[in-house]
């Protein structure tokens, strides 16, 4: 594993680990997968996994973690658990795995190996596509809540709340599907 990258707060973070398994080995790695899944699921912190399987010419598996901090992160990271189950998949590799450890908006945009990075206005213009929508719809869908609890209808609880909800969705929900369909014009 790489040398750990510093993130000053404590925030969410997401891990992108690429794998490449012999051809003749991806039966034995995908053995591999649903052996170390479960276990990551138990850590503390652990807020879900993506696999994204081969397409296209790569032969790469993708593996994208999600963890509450940094802290719950590299202490998945770092476990013997998942030392031991490394060096178990090790000889089924192709090369060693790389390790990225990303944070809120730059994961969204990402590039898929040898594509180059999406362009600024792109980004602008996905990430306001999404936004613009939620910002409109999230407060109509809590008026009914804020009718009925009057301490909500305070502009910063209103506001706080809103924007956890329009925060939440974006990351885990919407923008790691969003990128996915709109990928070929993003990463062009």
């Amino acid at each position: 594993m790489s040398a750990p990258v510093p993130i000053e707060i404590e925030s969410a973070v997401t891990t992108i680990i690429l794998q490449r398994p012999y051809k003749d080995q991806v039966p034995a790695y995908e053995e591999w997968l649903r052996e170390i899944v479960p276990l990551a699921q138990q850590y503390e912190g652990h807020r879900g996994v993506n696999i994204i399987r081969p397409h296209g010419q790569t032969e790469e598996y993708t593996i994208v973690l999600h963890f509450s901090s940094e802290a719950t992160l590299r202490a998945w990271l770092e476990s013997d658990t998942r030392r031991q189950l490394v060096e178990k998949v090790r000889p089924l590799l192709n090369t060693e795995e790389k390790i990225d450890i990303k944070t809120g908006l730059e994961f969204w945009f990402t590039p898929p190996a040898a594509r180059k990075a999406a362009p600024p206005v792109k980004q602008f213009l996905i990430t306001v596509s999404a936004i613009y929508p939620l910002s409109m719809l999230v407060p109509w869908l809590l008026t009914p809540l804020f009718a009925a609890v009057s301490f909500l209808t305070m502009p910063v609880i209103k506001a706080l709340l809103t924007s956890l909800i329009i925060v939440g969705l974006m990351t885990f929900v919407i923008m790691p599907r969003y990128v996915k369909l709109v990928a070929g014009w993003l990463f062009r």
